[in-house]
């Protein structure tokens, strides 16, 4: 076929000329992506890959959308995906965003996140697994479901469980409604893989794996001004030290669960804030003295007396 025969055949299949120009960046703004992205940068420390990876899926669902205003048909990204890593990794956080940016970009049309676990889906006895997946399924319709540690839902060991029943309909639905419901499976990623190995239709459906990476101690305590930031508070400059110093310590004890561990101690330092106020209400209080994290409020934590966590959330 010579080039005009080829631009003849263009004009026919997407009823425009082939070379009319389109505004990538004006698609872009009028999206409001950059909103969500920004928010995600905002909200989230380090996971460079991660939101990587989420620019590139946001990037695809543009053109995409670019694409169908010239009618050029192709069948619908799949976008389900696996997030798997430790708690407190930022996982929920970045399946919340992603919601935000599926709906911007007409993927979705309402864009909420759905989360749940096994408990949700999978019933006590014969003929109740399939209408609790079924409502589960129905909730999340139109967003994004998040099933965390996903591969409880598969227990081989046990002939009588239904959770394969569930599996089976998540299955048909991640196939038959890919373009208005996207599944993230969450979890340890050994725990993932075996998950994946076990049920291969699964691993087949799912477009994306992201590995969320534990956060440094630079990072922890990055996010840790945040978290105080967020709520009016501030670290004293012993304040500071002192949970620079509490962070490795509290990283090698059990039940770490990197940014969720982080939230509990500062919620320990909070209460032990406000009950050194109170044991000195004699005195006067500036709104310094309400906002400050002072080194004892820190340092009285079990982690330093012990060696043992004192959160009072085990994740």
């Amino acid at each position: 076929m010579n080039n005009a025969e080829n631009g003849s055949a263009m004009k026919h299949q997407t009823g425009c000329e082939s070379d009319t120009p389109v505004d990538l960046d004006a698609e872009f703004k009028s999206s409001n992506i950059q909103e969500v992205l920004d928010k995600l940068d905002r909200e989230l420390i380090g996971l460079k890959p991660i939101k990587t990876r989420i620019h590139e899926i946001a990037a695809l669902l543009l053109v995409d959308r670019l694409r169908r205003q010239f009618e050029l048909t192709s069948e619908t990204p799949t976008l389900h995906m696996s997030f798997t890593g430790n708690p407190g990794t930022g996982k929920t956080t970045v399946a919340l965003r992603m919601g935000e940016i599926l709906k911007r970009l007409g993927y979705v049309r309402e864009g909420h996140l759905v989360t749940v676990t096994r408990d949700d889906l999978v019933g006590q006895y014969i003929g109740h697994t399939a209408p609790k997946t079924k409502e589960v399924i129905k909730k999340a319709m139109g967003g994004v479901l998040f099933i965390d540690e996903a591969y409880y839902l598969y227990k081989p060991e046990n002939e009588r469980d239904y959770g394969q029943e569930s599996i089976e309909i998540l299955l048909q639905v991640m196939e038959n409604n890919r373009d208005d419901l996207v599944v993230i499976l969450a979890g340890y990623k050994d725990k993932m893989d075996r998950f994946f190995m076990s049920n291969p239709g699964m691993r087949s459906r799912i477009a994306h794996h992201l590995d969320f990476p534990d956060y440094s101690s630079g990072e922890l305590m990055a996010i840790a001004k945040l978290m105080l930031a967020s709520q009016n508070y501030r670290f004293s400059t012993t304040g500071e030290q002192a949970f620079v110093e509490y962070i490795p310590q509290r990283m090698k004890l059990t039940h770490f669960a990197n940014a969720r561990s982080i939230r509990n101690a500062l919620d320990r330092a909070r209460l032990r804030q406000a009950n050194r106020l109170f044991a000195s209400r004699g005195k006067k209080l500036t709104q310094l003295d309400l906002i400050t994290i002072e080194a004892e409020d820190i340092r009285a934590s079990r982690v330093f007396l012990e060696g043992t966590p004192d959160d009072h959330l085990r994740n």
